[in-house]
């Protein structure tokens, strides 16, 4: 570990050695990302998307979390990680948060603060606030608002100077929720390396080791679920379609579940109740998350996001669709601008099929009709879902346009 991650606990004791500052040009931005962990999810990856991106063109990004595995990741990208609690929920951490982040500021020169999730972004606020930066949030799914609370605590993710949106999908729903927000928000989609989700370079020795890690037969349909294991992703509607499946008759497939379960909730545990009370054991895999992602996605049938929450332009879909998958989504997990789908598009212009978020005979119903459609047609399917990431996805504009953001907001406060 790091002398910042050792010391980042202790940053407000004067005992705790300065951390050996990286020298940045004077030109060159220096940014603050904020994110809960660097385990698995959009802010995680994107945590690490935003560090590259930076290192790439001559800035430097400082990464505060509570850590995690993609750790090595930032560290190949140049970034400096600092660990710091600050996934903590808790008012009394999020203001001891607050002093410390500040102090990072100042010692690294932040020229720019971004938050990427919730309760760091609280944190991040206020220290901005105190150094006088600029403050700018990541929305990467929408919120829900079960009350007056809980609207005031994601109303954070609207304070930013800038407040960036994955998808229009979800662009519109911050301005219907945040009305003063509206003239702030700027749609910056994911960016995708579409160098390593390259159908092409995975071996069938890869495809092969994955799948004799899921325990599944040479003859099985794995149909993929990727994602963390949280009621918001949908897990329990696709055991419920898999019952239906099974009382179908339906044969010779598996459902696998590959994500992380942050254990922070009961879900998990519901989960493999309503496994049992299903009687789908036989059809379900909960797996972690896959080594080999590109690998992973090869080797299933097919790829399904069952979000019951509004994800936008989930990455998840977006890596699937480039490995050449057919895709079967929920109508809030991908804009209808990625997935095309019937009745929207013609069925030789589909790169996927969707269902009514929480309806689990509408998701079997899609899962028998692409399971029962030809390889040919599943094999179009992928090829046209490639096609269509590739061709809204693979430019650097959303990098330049984020690079744009901070250069305008560093002069505004210059």
């Amino acid at each position: 570990m790091s002398t910042a991650a050792r010391c980042a606990d202790e940053m407000s004791s004067t005992d705790c050695p300065e951390a050996p500052i990286e020298p940045v040009a004077a030109h060159a931005l220096v940014v603050l990302i904020a994110v809960p962990t660097v385990e698995a999810g959009a802010a995680d990856e994107g945590a690490v998307e935003l560090a590259r991106l930076l290192r790439a063109n001559g800035h430097h990004a400082v990464v505060v979390s509570n850590g995690g595995r993609l750790e090595p990741s930032l560290a190949a990208s140049g970034a400096e990680t600092i660990r710091v609690d600050v996934a903590s929920r808790s008012p009394l951490a999020i203001l001891h948060n607050a002093f410390v982040l500040k102090r990072v500021i100042a010692q690294r020169r932040c020229t720019i603060v971004h938050a990427l999730a919730r309760a760091p972004a609280w944190s991040a606020l206020i220290a901005a606030r105190m150094a006088g930066v600029p403050f700018v949030t990541t929305w990467y799914n929408g919120f829900r608002e079960q009350n007056v609370f809980k609207r005031f605590y994601n109303g954070v993710m609207a304070r930013g100077e800038r407040v960036i949106a994955v998808s229009d999908q979800i662009a519109d729903a911050i301005a219907a929720r945040y009305r003063g927000a509206s003239g702030r928000i700027v749609v910056v989609p994911s960016r995708i390396d579409f160098a390593a989700f390259d159908p092409a370079l995975v071996t069938p020795q890869r495809i092969a080791a994955v799948r004799s890690g899921w325990d599944i037969g040479a003859e099985t349909r794995a149909i993929v679920v990727i994602g963390r294991i949280l009621r918001r992703k949908g897990h329990h509607v696709v055991v419920r379609a898999a019952r239906h499946l099974k009382e179908l008759g339906l044969r010779d497939f598996t459902f696998v579940f590959v994500g992380e379960d942050e254990g922070r909730s009961s879900y998990a545990g519901e989960l493999w109740d309503l496994v049992v009370a299903t009687q789908t054991s036989d059809v379900i895999r909960i797996v972690g998350p896959p080594d080999d992602v590109p690998a992973a996605y090869s080797a299933a049938t097919a790829i399904v996001s069952p979000a019951i929450q509004l994800e936008g332009s989930e990455r998840s879909v977006l890596e699937a669709m480039a490995m050449a998958r057919p895709v079967i989504t929920s109508d809030l997990s991908a804009g209808s601008e990625t997935v095309l789908a019937p009745p929207g598009v013609a069925e030789d212009r589909m790169t996927g099929l969707t269902f009514k978020s929480g309806d689990d005979r509408e998701l079997a119903a899609a899962l028998i009709r692409l399971l029962s459609a030809p390889d040919s047609v599943r094999l179009a399917v992928g090829r046209r879902g490639r096609e269509r990431v590739v061709a809204q996805f693979a430019t650097d504009e959303g990098a330049t346009q984020m690079l744009a953001l901070y250069r305008e907001l560093t002069r505004l406060r210059a």
